[in-house]
């Protein structure tokens, strides 16, 4: 078999990547269905969430910023990928350095989204005569900036010597490679896998315990006592569902982004190449792809939201005011 340069008039140039023609056909088929879905999923829940008022709450908006993060997921990262599994990079090594630092702010972003909704529901749960007060759409909207803001700074200062100099860690013309070092990597795996996790963890363990002390009072019959003798509350069942589905957000989340971080864990540089994408970066990109496939199994108002979007009902004039929850 020939090898192929990417640019074959220049000796130090890389080999050109190549798969067997059936192999590259699936993958092409599977990577671009897998993209395809979560643009369009995703499109849907920026679609319900903005338009109809009623989901305009503290909990949908950021649940609105985390599927903006899974929407440039599937609109901006996987098509890149896909398009060079077959081929060479040829934008040049500026816009391969951007490409990583676009790539790991969508990622911090979604990780901080991920806290937030933790931090929601915690408090939705466990203090719900405080959620009103403390829990407002204008300081959801303030989180959900600063956890952009954060997400790009945090970003730039890691990557600072891809920025200063691209291309650093190519190894040949037509590659895109950026390889974290170890130190970097330990930052990177503690702020946002270790105590975004930790922090996760912990709140809902709390929330899991008082949604056990809560179906024990209703299953004894004494919840109505328990209130009129000490003024707590009673959570929503509402509220408790909300839970659930978010809880098996973040353990699939776990799961999706668990391999990735590996290569820190065991203490080696972490290496992406875009022209050969493993399997840890599509694991942790389908992420994006799955979120909103759990709110169309677990949300009733997903589910009304998108027969309104296909059906085209959503164009009728006040229709942004229909009630949408069960």
């Amino acid at each position: 078999i020939e090898v192929q340069l990417c640019f074959p008039q220049l000796n130090s140039s890389c080999k050109k990547p190549t798969h067997p023609r059936t192999e590259a056909m699936l993958i092409y088929v599977l990577l671009s269905s897998i993209s395809l879905i979560t643009v369009a999923l995703n499109l849907l829940v920026i679609i319900s969430i903005s338009h109809y008022r009623q989901l305009h709450t503290p909990t949908n908006l950021l649940l609105l910023s985390l599927a903006v993060s899974d929407l440039l997921v599937g609109l901006v990262l996987m098509p890149v990928e896909i398009i060079y599994i077959e081929t060479c990079w040829f934008l040049g090594d500026i816009l391969c350095t951007l490409y990583y630092v676009v790539d790991y702010i969508i990622t911090s972003a979604s990780v901080a989204n991920m806290v937030l909704i933790s931090i929601d529901r915690y408090i939705a749960i466990c203090e719900p005569l405080h959620y009103p007060n403390k829990v407002t759409k204008r300081r959801a909207q303030t989180c959900v900036c600063l956890s952009w803001v954060c997400s790009v700074l945090f970003r730039i200062l890691l990557l600072h010597d891809h920025l200063e100099k691209p291309g650093r860690s190519n190894s040949c013309f037509g590659e895109c490679v950026v390889v974290i070092n170890y130190i970097a990597g330990i930052i990177d795996l503690i702020f946002t896998f270790i105590m975004p996790i930790s922090i996760i963890i912990i709140l809902y363990m709390r929330v899991f315990v008082v949604a056990v002390s809560q179906a024990r009072a209703m299953r004894s019959h004494i919840a109505s006592v328990t209130i009129q003798r000490s003024g707590t509350v009673t959570v929503k069942k509402t509220e408790m569902k909300a839970a659930r589905t978010l809880g098996i957000v973040l353990v699939v989340f776990l799961l999706c982004f668990c391999p990735y971080y590996s290569p820190s864990l065991v203490g080696e540089d972490t290496s992406v190449d875009a022209s050969s994408i493993p399997f840890e970066i599509w694991l942790a990109h389908f992420n994006s792809c799955l979120n909103p496939v759990i709110y169309a199994l677990f949300y009733p108002w997903f589910r009304k939201a998108i027969r309104h979007i296909l059906t085209l009902k959503i164009l009728k004039k006040y229709f942004s005011n229909i009630f949408l929850y069960s």
